[in-house]
């Protein structure tokens, strides 16, 4: 799918906040972690409280989170679970065969595998992911006021690339830590100018880097 496809109809002032979940005990040791319900570490759960203190003074217009524990735990610890709505796609990549493996052993096998660029056997493939990517986005740009979504740490990196018209494999640019916000949003406030606001701000920095004006915005919190 192209830039110009990709556009849609966003309202030029609303904004996409991005929260990868917090730490598990699976993120910390690199495996990579999909279909995988694993819970959040005592720490990962710490970093979504502090996360909430941040975002105590945004409201948004919609909430949504991956259907995986981990995701919800967070959404949950940052206050939103009860407004949150389950959204499939914002699932992590599924990893086949790789699941629960690090990159580092995979490479023993496999010394060129690039995620971003090859997939996994018995797994999703790139191009599965970024029509994943796309849809999400087609439905995103379609609300009013700012969306927070809760998700994961490769799948948020496809998504952040496609909002700006970028191919999947240059995902693996964009690095995305455990409980950390990103904000997606636009140039100009134009819906043609999609833009990175922000991106990987870990729950201790996050005050240093929104804008005030950012943080102090208040949209209509919706009922569903």
């Amino acid at each position: 799918m192209g830039r110009e496809e990709m556009i849609g109809t966003a309202t030029m002032n609303s904004r996409l906040y991005l929260i990868r979940h917090g730490q598990t005990d699976w993120s910390l040791s690199g495996q990579h972690t999909g279909r995988t319900d694993v819970p959040l570490t005592a720490q990962g759960e710490q970093d979504a409280r502090d996360l909430a203190k941040r975002l105590r003074a945004m409201r948004f217009s919609r909430v949504f989170t991956s259907p995986r524990q981990r995701a919800r735990l967070t959404c949950e610890l940052v206050g939103l679970g009860a407004v949150a709505e389950i959204e499939p796609d914002l699932a992590e990549w599924d990893y086949g065969d790789y699941e629960g493996q690090r990159s580092v052993d995979i490479r023993k096998g496999r010394p060129d595998w690039n995620l971003f660029q090859d997939g996994c056997p018995r797994g999703e493939s790139p191009v599965q992911v970024s029509e994943r990517a796309d849809r999400v986005i087609a439905r995103l740009r379609a609300l009013e006021g700012n969306t927070a979504i809760f998700s994961h740490g490769h799948f948020g990196r496809v998504l952040a690339a496609r909002w700006i018209g970028l191919p999947v494999s240059q995902a693996q640019h964009f690095l995305l830590s455990t409980a950390s916000l990103s904000i997606l949003g636009h140039e100009h406030n134009l819906a043609e100018e999609s833009a990175i606001v922000l991106w990987n701000a870990v729950s201790n920095e996050i005050c240093d880097s929104v804008p005030s004006s950012t943080l102090k915005f208040a949209a209509l919190k919706g009922a569903r």
